[in-house]
């Protein structure tokens, strides 16, 4: 499979063209209810991308860090209002709760506004291949084995992720694009490279064990789309740092949309990754 970015035509250029309906967006790891959540973003990219199937693809809403302190600004409610508008119009939307939001698991069969609840689902491509929509975690060894360990983990990250934000105003009073911290970090650590590499090959793995020809995941933050031992392996990436998404046009080729956006400004256009069958 091979890949090929491209920089999309400034939007000013199409005020009066509508906008294409995808067949089907995943997006995970939103983390709404943190300071790191890049809500307006994402708000932006939903208006530009109306779809037939939403998937939430775990962590929408962190309750980890929502049990600590409660955080939820008024652009957090937008996202969940424009979720719902969306499933009243007719969007099917399929929500498949991550290990912050793991809490939502024990609704799995039911629906709320519209908006399904389940464990893992499986979506089938226009041209035929059928994709296991999972969150990831319980590919984790470190959330299965050693929950404190993830807590700490993950107060490091929200602590990384502040002063990151503190680090970006800076660079943005320099004219400097946005730099994210935590993504060179996890480049430049041997056993976070490792833990990647790990997590997507047993992704992968039983994808295949299952029968499926590919795989839908988030919850490592790494945005990714590539053949594994036969396999499709797609991550959608996250709404905290990266701003990317996946995305099924209207004759079944997969695409990973990055929508960039600096912390000090407006939009950027978005770059996308488009995945070309061999």
């Amino acid at each position: 499979m091979a890949f090929r970015q491209h920089q999309l035509p400034d939007e000013s250029s199409k005020e009066c063209e509508p906008a294409p309906r995808y067949r089907a967006v995943f997006i995970s790891d939103l983390h709404l209810g943190t300071p790191g959540c890049q809500a307006a973003a994402l708000l932006e990219f939903l208006r530009h991308h109306t779809c037939d199937s939403l998937y939430l693809v775990g962590d929408i809403v962190d309750g980890w860090q929502l049990r600590r302190r409660w955080f939820w600004p008024q652009l957090h409610n937008d996202v969940v209002q424009k979720l719902l508008r969306q499933a009243r119009k007719g969007c099917r939307i399929v929500f498949v709760p991550g290990n912050h939001d793991e809490f939502a698991r024990a609704f799995e069969g039911h629906s709320f506004g519209g908006i399904q609840v389940v464990n893992e689902a499986v979506h089938t491509t226009a041209d035929g291949r059928s994709l296991w929509v999972i969150h990831g975690d319980y590919f984790d060894g470190v959330i299965q084995c050693a929950k404190w360990l993830a807590y700490l983990g993950d107060n490091l990250y929200e602590f990384s992720l502040k002063l990151n934000r503190y680090l970006n105003s800076l660079r943005a009073r320099a004219g400097l694009p946005y730099w994210s911290l935590s993504a060179y970090l996890k480049g430049k650590v041997k056993k976070a490279l490792n833990y990647v590499t790990d997590f997507e090959e047993a992704v992968a793995a039983e994808a295949l064990r299952r029968g499926h020809q590919g795989v839908v995941c988030g919850h490592i933050h790494r945005a990714e789309m590539r053949e594994i031992g036969g396999v499709l392996y797609c991550n959608d990436g996250d709404w905290v740092e990266s701003c990317t998404a996946l995305i099924e046009h209207r004759d079944g080729r997969l695409e990973l949309v990055h929508w960039h956006q600096h912390l000090a400004g407006g939009f950027t256009a978005p770059v996308r990754q488009e995945g070309v069958s061999a």
